[in-house]
């Protein structure tokens, strides 16, 4: 059964969306949001720039509908990787590969123009935050998983975790942009954070139950548990 007014769902409408979503997330790459429009987008995508319209309405839709398609599919050559991580230092060297990845494939910096056009573009702002939320359900269940039966299980909030590590690796690579030396500092502290989450989770029963007892003296201590 149609509905009335619906665009028409066939092969050729397909190729040409997914055409135009990529065209739109390389513009965004080469050249920035500012160049972003319906003729650059088009040209990228090698199709009529009137398609744009046709089948998102707006460049800002196109936009958005790429944030996410670029999010999803980012996070899909990911989610086997993220499955197997059985520590928190092995959730921390795997976020340091992906951020590697990420950067020199040119995303982190597409997220940065998202970023900066959601200032602008309205329709951009949930959709870039969708696109975050995406990798954020992934860190989450890996920390869920990892802090169980770790001194940290009790205290952690993985949820607030999960997107802290998240923002910290977006914001790094997007404070390179203005100070290169302090983008590497950042890096290397969390390198380092790494090592002593390893030192930690390496500590046998006995030594596990005295950092438990004294995680929760110092939480209790500041009002944080009863």
């Amino acid at each position: 059964m149609s509905v009335e007014g619906a665009k028409p769902v066939t092969a050729k409408s397909l190729e040409t969306r997914e055409k135009l979503l990529e065209g739109a997330l390389r513009t965004l790459t080469e050249q920035g949001i500012a160049k972003v429009s319906a003729r650059t987008v088009a040209g990228a995508a090698g199709v009529n720039q009137a398609l744009v319209f046709y089948h998102f309405g707006s460049v800002d839709e196109l936009l958005a509908a790429a944030c996410r398609h670029g999010a999803e599919r980012a996070v899909s050559r990911y989610r086997e990787r993220f499955a197997a991580v059985g520590s928190l230092s092995e959730l921390l060297a795997l976020g340091w590969e992906i951020h590697q990845e990420e950067r020199d494939a040119g995303h982190v910096a597409r997220l940065g123009q998202l970023l900066a056009g959601a200032q602008t573009h309205p329709s951009l702002g949930p959709a870039t935050a969708a696109g975050l939320e995406l990798w954020i359900v992934e860190i989450e269940s890996v920390l869920v998983r990892v802090l169980a039966d770790t001194p940290f299980g009790e205290f952690a909030d993985p949820s607030g975790l999960a997107r802290a590590v998240a923002a910290s690796f977006v914001g790094i690579e997007l404070y390179e942009g203005v100070d290169a030396e302090g983008a590497a500092a950042g890096m290397v502290a969390l390198e380092r954070l790494g090592v002593l989450v390893a030192a930690l989770e390496g500590l046998g029963p006995v030594a596990q139950r005295a950092v438990r007892h004294q995680l929760r003296r110092v939480v209790r201590e500041r009002g944080g548990v009863s």
